[in-house]
């Protein structure tokens, strides 16, 4: 047997619905705490039953008795004022739960239109090069250190050496001082392409 709360609150369920009986409904779907009359013209009897405003305004509701709540419910229709093709597409929504579904196109159809080619056969056209092959698409193994340097002078790892150095020139001409008119607002950026060069003039991973 439970104990009383020395409080003197009692946090039970069937508790809180007595102290609060809003919309508590009976076995026929009346409101047994309504205190509305019918929304018919005419009609005094108690207002229990509800019954959508509108098909666009779901949330708002009339109040009937319940003979005049069936004659409402016979004459209501969900799709009043809507055209076939509104109806028919609502239909093909609800059979999804409004969830539309991806597309079940092939593994390979997807691959191909992730390179933005719809038909395989554009791969003879101006697409052939989209993928020249692993050794100049940036995944060589070098050391951590060479890889930021290749970043840094803006350069590829399938390059020469001496391609690699005119990429360092380029970039020295643009950010040194005594080339640049004077500008000394990218020393810092000067100092890193001066490093990414010394990691790679000695390397043995370029030729």
């Amino acid at each position: 047997m439970p104990k009383p709360d020395p409080f003197g609150f009692d946090m039970s369920v069937s508790s809180a619905k007595k102290k609060n009986p809003r919309g508590r409904r009976g076995m026929s779907g009346a409101s047994e705490t309504s205190q509305r009359v019918c929304s018919k013209d005419g009609c005094e009897e108690p207002g229990k039953y509800r019954a959508p405003r509108a098909p666009d305004v779901l949330d708002d509701y009339l109040w009937f008795c319940k003979d005049h709540v069936r004659e409402y419910n016979l004459k209501w229709n969900f799709f009043d004022g809507t055209t076939e093709a509104e109806i028919n597409a609502q239909a093909s929504k609800d059979k999804v739960w409004e969830r539309t579904t991806k597309p079940m196109g092939s593994p390979e159809e997807r691959a191909w239109a992730r390179l933005g080619i719809e038909d395989p056969h554009q791969v003879l056209g101006s697409n052939a090069t989209r993928n020249p092959g692993k050794s100049i698409t940036g995944t060589r193994r070098l050391p951590p250190t060479e890889r930021r340097a290749i970043d840094i002078l803006e350069a590829k790892d399938h390059w020469t050496k001496a391609e690699v150095r005119k990429a360092y020139k380029k970039l020295i001409k643009v950010l040194h001082p005594d080339m640049n008119g004077g500008d000394r607002s990218q020393e810092e950026q000067l100092q890193e392409v001066v490093w990414a060069w010394d990691q790679l003039k000695d390397s043995r991973n370029f030729k």
